[in-house]
């Protein structure tokens, strides 16, 4: 039996490269997007996702798609005003490649996501008292789909996209502790579990508009970054400089007693 920890805790995952391996999927559909979208000229490279990435601001893959198009179409002297391209269009193609063509059954990317936890997992924090739940930037049918269908979870707390504003805008992790809040006192220390920066700045955020709590941000290498020590270094470097206090290669290594070491 896993020992309670003696600080309360609450944790909130995002979803994308922590609990699931994207880098076959929506990272595969972002390429697709663009690489269609340029007539084939341009076809982005898993590093050149990663430094826009890195920006911050680019949590949500459609509008980090249509950017990546605009910027390849600048290198050709072309400007946006120029271009204005179809948002929608963007969006509908994506998810084609993604979803599948039907939105009630998904039959793209998203059905070979690798998982990178077991509910076990879960079942350990809850016993040891720390509540957890879900902040992801990815529409809830994929957050569900993942969660509720491949993990077996029985109606976990989940703020979606459609539910808050994309990080590093806090509001949505906010509204995630609010839910977890029911049994816990209002001095929980929050950890919030992420591949980004747009993760950590989200962390950074809720410490500034919420100092009387503890935010502590923890990073997580996503799968497709650990191919090589010398990137994988990078990236967790980069995550560190945005506010991560500890960087893992799994999300699985962040145990009750390792959340007890961060948050005492």
């Amino acid at each position: 039996m896993t020992q309670p920890t003696s600080a309360k805790a609450i944790v909130v995952f995002d979803i994308d490269g922590v609990v699931r391996d994207v880098s076959g999927s929506y990272r595969r559909a972002i390429a697709d997007t663009v690489e269609y979208f340029t007539t084939q000229a341009y076809r982005p490279t898993p590093l050149d996702i990663d430094q826009l990435k890195s920006e911050g601001v680019w949590n949500n893959d459609w509008e980090a798609s249509q950017e990546l198009i605009y910027r390849y179409f600048e290198t050709q002297e072309q400007t946006r005003e120029q271009l204005q391209l179809d948002y929608d269009a963007i969006v509908a193609f994506f998810q084609s490649r993604y979803r599948g063509p039907d939105p009630n059954n998904f039959t793209g990317y998203i059905c070979n996501e690798p998982l990178l936890l077991q509910s076990s997992y879960l079942e350990q924090l809850t016993q040891a008292g720390i509540a957890w739940g879900f902040f992801s930037g990815a529409t809830r049918a994929s957050a569900n789909y993942v969660l509720e269908k491949r993990l077996g979870l029985q109606s976990p707390v989940l703020i979606a996209m459609e539910d808050a504003p994309g990080k590093p805008d806090p509001t949505g992790l906010f509204a995630t502790v609010r839910l977890l809040e029911n049994d816990f006192d209002k001095t929980s220390i929050i950890v919030y579990v992420g591949d980004t920066v747009a993760d950590m700045y989200t962390v950074e955020k809720a410490r500034d508009l919420n100092p009387d709590r503890t935010w502590i941000g923890v990073g997580v290498l996503p799968p497709h970054v650990q191919e090589t020590a010398a990137r994988g270094d990078a990236y967790g470097e980069t995550l560190q400089k945005a506010g991560a206090a500890v960087v893992l290669n799994n999300i699985q290594e962040l145990t009750p007693r390792q959340i007890q070491k961060l948050v005492s």
